[in-house]
């Protein structure tokens, strides 16, 4: 029997810890449920777990496809990593990462869908994770808020949305006031706030 590689180590007890697939296999919306009756501060702990999981599946995906265009899986594997982890931050209330994360999805999703993410379009995807990453590392370890310009992240998603084609609305004057980005909900109905023991108000 061959033995395991590192990577491939980290990949098993990641399925093992979080009970989610390798990078780039599709998420189902099961998957990674945060527990209801955890506090607002182990939840936002869990939630942050989770998220740097999903963002290194989702860059993972954006590495695979750099080496093979177009490869459908990865491009879903990515859609679905963005996705999910959108989906925990708003129910979080955690408005400014999910704000920006559902942004990204959706600019993603139409090609993502069809599996054909060009390579043109990756470089742009980069640096909007990039950006991601650094959002969930400033991120407040007691609130989940951020207190950042959204000028950076208005332009990246504005270049993306060039090169994919797909279109892109700036921030009204009330998403602007609250440092939002303008985003369509999305097409199911969003979870509510987070409600745990303990949460907290704020």
């Amino acid at each position: 029997m061959t033995p395991f590689s590192l990577h491939e180590w980290s990949q098993a007890f990641a399925s093992y810890r979080f009970g989610v697939p390798t990078p780039c296999a599709y998420l189902t919306r099961g998957d990674l449920k945060m527990d209801t009756a955890l506090s607002f501060d182990e939840a936002l702990q869990g939630f942050m777990l989770d998220a740097q999981l999903l963002l290194t599946q989702a860059q993972e995906c954006l590495q695979h496809l750099e080496l093979i265009d177009n490869d459908p899986d990865a491009c879903h594997g990515l859609g679905n990593a963005l996705d999910s982890l959108a989906r925990k931050a708003t129910r979080l209330g955690l408005r400014e990462v999910a704000h920006y994360t559902t942004a990204l999805q959706q600019l993603l999703a139409p090609v993502c869908h069809g599996g054909h993410l060009q390579r043109e379009a990756l470089p742009a995807t980069a640096a909007c994770l990039t950006l991601l990453a650094w959002q969930l590392e400033l991120a407040d370890r007691r609130t989940g808020r951020l207190n950042l310009d959204i000028g950076e992240q208005l332009v990246l998603l504005s270049e993306l949305a060039k090169v994919v084609q797909q279109p892109f609305a700036p921030a009204c004057g009330s998403c602007d006031e609250q440092g939002s980005v303008c985003i369509p909900p999305h097409t199911d109905t969003a979870p509510p706030p987070y409600q745990g023991r303990a949460s907290r108000t704020h």
